[in-house]
């Protein structure tokens, strides 16, 4: 799904509604009060923020639940893509850096060791490359992700023995250019 309207985008940039897509998008078809119990939030939060994202089509209406009284929400289709550039795709992209960085710290202060269950684990380094090879770097990453992310489409809650989700991030953020002085920088030494 394509995503290009800021009303959409702004959307999305809620805290909640971005754990309710990763939910829908992996437990789907879910219901508000699931969603509220696996996510330790109200039914009824769960349930406005899951309106506000059928709203901009980003879930929709499964049906009644298995006691037909709760309506089920899934995702049309799990593949967001944003347009790059502007300020609020950039607030977005803001909330959701600052949301995976927030598990990624919750996770290493658990940690007991660097990958204590088997699934997480961190890996930082820097590396000289040129926008190009950026480029084949990210298309490599979505290329060995792609067929665990789509097994994650739809998989629900009950896994087989020995998997579980695990959320992955990448981003490649560039140095300052080491051959370039700084602008606007005050000698304190003079």
């Amino acid at each position: 799904m394509e995503i290009s309207d800021p009303k959409a985008i702004r959307a999305l940039a809620h805290p909640l509604r971005l754990d309710l897509l990763d939910l829908v998008g992996t437990a789907g078809p879910v219901t508000a009060a699931q969603c509220g119990r696996i996510l330790g939030v109200s039914q009824a939060s769960c349930s406005f923020h899951l309106r506000q994202l059928a709203k901009y089509g980003f879930v929709e209406d499964a049906g009644p639940g298995a006691d037909r009284r709760e309506r089920q929400w899934r995702m049309p289709d799990p593949r967001l893509r944003l347009p790059g550039g502007d300020a609020v795709t950039r607030q977005l992209q803001q909330v959701i850096v600052e949301r995976v960085m927030h598990e990624i710290l919750d996770y290493a202060a658990r940690a007991d060791d660097d990958n204590p269950d088997g699934f997480g684990g961190l890996i930082a380094g820097v590396a000289v490359v040129s926008a190009a090879e950026a480029g084949e770097i990210r298309a490599k990453w979505k290329e060995l992700l792609a067929p665990y992310l789509l097994r994650a489409v739809g998989s629900g809650r009950r896994l087989p023995p020995g998997q579980r989700h695990v959320r992955y991030f990448m981003a490649g953020t560039p140095l300052p250019d080491l051959d370039e002085p700084k602008d606007n920088v005050n000698d304190a030494h003079d």
